[in-house]
């Protein structure tokens, strides 16, 4: 814990209004930390740094509860290094988003009746750019309301001119290293956005197509083979086998008649073929499947493509010009009229992809694009986690990592798309290709052009944790906070967002990763755990939230769910819940001021304490060790559930309740309480406010009168424990608890007094009867005094007198009826669970129904027994 005399000046309290009221608070105490400079970083300080960058969100984004709990989590782990005297750096930024930022503009456009060719290139990136300025980047307001503490004055944009310096220098180095090339290969293509797609582009669901069986050849060298994409059929160019079938050994080598077109194709034994799989041949179809194509790879195919990039079919016959699924119609009609169909399946759900941005089908497709050779790139990002350079938490994720990067693709980097990185290739009028560098000089002259393709989003966004630090120059800020503390980020972009920066991250900088650590967690959903999306009804704008119950509510409810790689529930119950915690904690500080709770000077020595403040004090030293432990090991859900209910059940409901007798006596253990209480106070607020950001620094810069909780010192363990006042408090409540539970059981109210004895001597909480009546509403025996119920408990024993207050008759009554009942539950179940007739044909879900039945029954009935056991005589 902390010395508050030395730590911030004394202030008179100011007074706080009873309710707390977010709306009125947040906002200016948001504007004022920026203002005052909290959340920069210097990188010429002395101090350790930590370094977080934001996974940069697009800048045609809103935030959406995926934002707010990532965001939640990296603005606590900030917070609580800044208050450790860390020089943090929380790097925000956005994303050019290519596709995304691509399709709003043309829509925008759409609304005018033009497309981007009407205006041409220039101008449509010039109107990218003017929407990105008036319309771009709406999530930075909305981070501001969540209260991420992010250095402001060092946002970057991936297409800024730094970052496309660092864009333009790392793909010439990749090119000269000769991990760049460019070649056809199989990409995923949209036909509505007209570009290539990375992997993460692709969304894959299950829909109702139809599996068609068709013959190829003719009499004995007629083969079938089935497809989902008839139309595919027109650029089969082989069939395939696998070597060791003896059912087409005879066939292998031979030429058959493709139907519905002039030509014959071989069948070809390869060993990828499932012969276990439907009938054990498979069409080929070099320029439309990747499968197909390492197959024609291997055999020497010719690849036909048959598809325009609108997906239209170009092959010569009746089909051409016809769409994909108009074709695939046609040709299963012309082929059924040829007798050639054995059988039809429909509907056949299969996975099928589909376009992220568009919800289009995506189609395979032979196309020359520009690709990263990732081969030795992978194995460093691989080598990096393996020799314990980075770290993987939760460390179980390690396996997926490395099934990624072990397997990884040659990586696809071109887009054909105008808005983004240009790749930085000219092409001369004789052939010559040549990659220009930041510093090197374009080609000039009669046939030179630059390449048209622009480059994928990921490529610059993988650059992210170097580039805006200032790479590739050699920058104080790259120095200081190079390489980043932690990376956290959701599960769900491990292998793509997160491969790619330690690809080139690993590359560039010599080896050295980008991150120390990679903390994933899981993603936000509904209370039932369902995934939520607007199609569902379920999606939840944070804002509504936020405007409803206050950003710490959200926040708090947010931290509490975050288990390291788990998906996190959330429920509006929940959100009011930690709203109803705020209000808690600013009603506990109000009650604490209004009674002089002070930080002022140092703690009082423990001699001079009582039990309670010695206890309290003890847990509260524990509960600063336990969170440090759970922050370090990224249990967010740990620490903000360890903070609640040391918060609301021992500080709020049991110290501070504790306390009011003492206040009320006044004299030399009021004040030393009143010390007690604001340094618990004082600790719990900082401990509280990383995760509750904005009720915190209210509630303790009225408490101190400190500067500001965001730059006030982090809480340490002192060391103090006291067993002995924690054990002598715990029997405290143990009485407390149980004589409440016998007030509700007899139908007592919460603050109707009742007479009674205690006998306390002996026990070690003997000091505390004051507390215990006060607590338990329990007034002094008087004169005439009738112990109608007696609770022993801890090694004390209480007497109740409840002949003025309850009819015991009555009460007698009521509970044999609820004791016959329970046992006649108890019966019936333990008659069902004894029939072995009944147990041989129930379902178990129905036989453990009952035996959950009996339980509560034996559990029923030993509680209403005790009740009826400790009334008096009617």
């Amino acid at each position: 814990m902390t010395d508050n005399a030395q730590q911030q000046p004394s202030a008179p309290h100011t007074e706080l209004p009873t309710q707390y009221a977010p709306a009125d608070v947040e906002g200016p105490l948001y504007e004022r930390w920026v203002e005052r400079g909290y959340f920069e970083a210097d990188a010429k300080s002395d101090k350790p740094a930590y370094t977080v960058v934001i996974p940069p969100p697009n800048v045609t984004g809103s935030l959406h509860l995926g934002h707010a709990f990532e965001h939640t989590l990296i603005d606590a782990l900030t917070r609580r290094k800044r208050m450790q005297g860390f020089e943090t750096l929380w790097q925000p930024g956005m994303d050019h988003a290519g596709i995304a930022t691509q399709n709003v503009v043309e829509r925008e456009l759409g609304k005018e009746g033009k497309s981007r060719h009407d205006l041409g290139r220039e101008a449509f990136v010039e109107r990218v750019w003017q929407w990105k300025g008036e319309s771009g980047g709406q999530i930075s307001g909305q981070m501001r309301r969540l209260g991420d503490g992010v250095a402001w004055s060092r946002e970057r944009f991936t297409m800024d001119e730094g970052l496309s310096q660092a864009v333009q220098t790392i793909f010439k180095r990749l090119y000269d290293d000769e991990l760049i090339y460019r070649a056809e290969r199989i990409i995923n293509w949209c036909p509505r956005c007209l570009t290539a797609i990375s992997d993460i582009e692709v969304e894959y669901q299950d829909d109702d197509g139809e599996l068609v069986s068709m013959t190829y050849g003719e009499g004995d060298d007629t083969i079938v083979v089935a497809t989902t994409r008839a139309e595919t059929m027109l650029g089969d160019t082989a069939v395939a086998v696998h070597p060791d079938d003896e059912r087409y050994k005879h066939l292998v080598g031979k030429e058959i008649r493709l139907p519905l077109t002039d030509r014959s194709i071989p069948v070809v034994a390869d060993t990828h073929v499932d012969p276990e799989f439907g009938t054990g041949a498979v069409k080929v179809t070099p320029a439309h499947d990747p499968n197909d194509f390492e197959i024609g790879q291997r055999h020497d195919l010719p690849s036909l493509t048959v598809m325009d990039e609108h997906a239209v079919i170009t092959a010569h016959g009746p089909f051409q010009g016809l769409d994909r699924l108009e074709a695939r119609s046609a040709i299963v009609a012309a082929l059924r009229a040829e007798g050639r169909i054995v059988a039809e399946k429909r509907p056949y759900v299969h996975s099928v992809g589909h376009c992220s941005r568009c919800k289009t089908t995506i189609e395979p497709r032979l196309s020359m694009q520009w690709w990263v050779k990732v081969g030795p790139l992978a194995k460093a990002a691989g080598d990096a986690v393996r020799d314990g350079r980075v770290k993987i938490h939760p460390q179980e994720m390690e396996k997926r990592y490395f099934d990624w990067v072990d397997n990884l693709h040659d990586w696809c980097i071109s887009r054909q798309l105008w808005w983004g990185h240009r790749i930085p290739v000219w092409y001369g009028p004789n052939g010559e290709v040549v990659c220009v560098g930041p510093d090197d000089e374009v080609p000039t002259g009669e046939g030179w052009h630059q390449d048209t393709d622009v480059l994928d989003t990921w490529f610059s966004s993988g650059l992210w944790p170097f580039s805006t630090l200032g790479w590739p120059e050699q920058t104080e800020s790259l120095a200081k906070f190079y390489p980043n503390s932690v990376l956290v980020t959701g599960y769900d972009i491990l292998f793509f967002w997160v491969a790619r920066m330690m690809m080139f991250g690993l590359y560039a900088m010599d080896g050295t990763p980008p991150f120390h650590t990679i903390a994933l967690h899981g993603m936000v959903r509904d209370q039932f755990g369902k995934k939520m999306s607007k199609s569902f009804g379920n999606a939840v704008n944070p804002l509504d939230w936020m405007d409803k119950y206050g950003s710490d509510a959200l926040r708090f409810t947010l931290a509490r769910g975050a288990n390291p790689g788990v998906d996190v529930p959330i429920g509006e119950d929940w959100v009011q819940g930690s709203r109803n915690f705020a209000n808690k904690i600013w009603n506990a500080t109000r009650f604490a001021l209004m009674n002089g709770a002070t930080v002022d000077g140092p703690l009082p020595e423990p001699s001079a304490m009582s039990a309670t403040d010695r206890w309290i004090l003890s847990r509260l030293n524990s509960v600063v060790a336990e969170v440090d432990a759970l922050y370090e090991d990224f249990q967010f859900a740990k620490l903000s559930d360890a903070l609640f209910h040391f918060a609301w059940d021992e500080v709020f409901d049991w110290y501070v309740e504790l306390s009011k007798t003492t206040f009320q006596a006044g004299g030399p253990a009021a004040e030393v309480s009143k010390r007690v209480l604001g340094e618990v106070l004082d600790v719990t607020l900082k401990l509280l406010h990383p995760v509750v950001p904005f009720v915190t620094e209210t509630l303790w810069t009225t408490l101190t009168g400190g500067e500001s909780i965001v730059v006030a010192d982090w809480p340490s363990d002192s060391g103090f424990r006291d067993t002995a006042a924690e054990r002598e408090i715990e029997s405290l409540q143990a009485v407390v608890t149980e004589v409440r539970r016998f007030r509700a059981d007899q139908g007592l109210q919460p603050g109707q007094r009742v007479p009674a004895r205690l006998e306390l001597d002996g026990t070690p909480f003997a000091a505390h009867e004051a507390a215990i009546r006060q607590l338990l509403r329990l007034q002094p025996e008087g004169e005439v005094f009738s112990a109608t119920a007696t609770l022993p408990v801890a090694g004390a024993t209480v007497a109740l007198d409840l002949s003025g207050t309850i009819d015991v008759a009555a009460e007698r009554k009521r509970l044999a009826k609820d004791l016959a009942a329970a046992e006649k539950e108890k019966a019936q179940a333990t008659a069902k669970l004894g029939n072995e007739a009944f147990l041989a044909k129930a379902p178990d879900n129905v036989v453990d129904k009952i035996r959950g039945r009996l339980t509560k029954a034996d559990e029923d009935i030993t509680r209403i027994q005790a009740q009826l056991g400790r009334l008096p005589e009617a």
